[in-house]
């Protein structure tokens, strides 16, 4: 079985640079897919768009969320991801430098499995990710067969 990617959704250069650096940082070895706002990560996500004929019934070992994106915004995505049955379990981790109670509260409401503020200093942000990565990466387990792969 093939192991399964991480999506990064965010657009803030730095933030990515920064995120693949601490990914790189913790031996965290999962290919990484980089999209840099909501449309194209529902594109990815769902095959469509600029990835028109990929295998969907690969699905992201967790998705890694920006909440403040341009064209779709990372609550949007979440929406649409909980909407439909075979994303429905995928795992949604918010990495967000929002401090705004109501995008936390949304969040979880829209079904966020985890909400992570992005710290400001590099060797905090670093910790962040290692804890993010064992547990997401190591400790989760997922099912073996998602429903998009099953409708496949």
């Amino acid at each position: 079985m093939r192991e399964r990617p991480i999506l990064l959704v965010e657009d803030n250069p730095d933030d990515e640079a920064l995120t693949l650096r601490a990914l790189k940082k913790n031996n965290i070895l999962n290919e990484v897919i980089v999209a840099r706002d909501g449309a194209e990560a529902l594109e990815w996500i769902f095959g469509h768009g600029r990835y028109e004929g990929r295998d969907t019934t690969l699905m992201p070992q967790v998705i890694l969320l920006d909440l403040k994106l341009p064209k779709v915004d990372g609550l949007e995505v979440l929406r649409e991801l909980r909407s439909d049955v075979r994303t429905r379990v995928v795992p949604v981790v918010i990495l967000t430098s929002s401090r705004e109670e109501q995008d936390l509260v949304t969040g979880y409401g829209l079904g966020a499995n985890s909400y992570v503020r992005k710290p400001v200093d590099f060797s905090h942000f670093v910790e962040a990710v290692r804890q993010l990565g064992l547990y997401w990466l190591v400790l989760n387990e997922l099912p073996q067969q998602t429903p998009m792969s099953a409708a496949a």
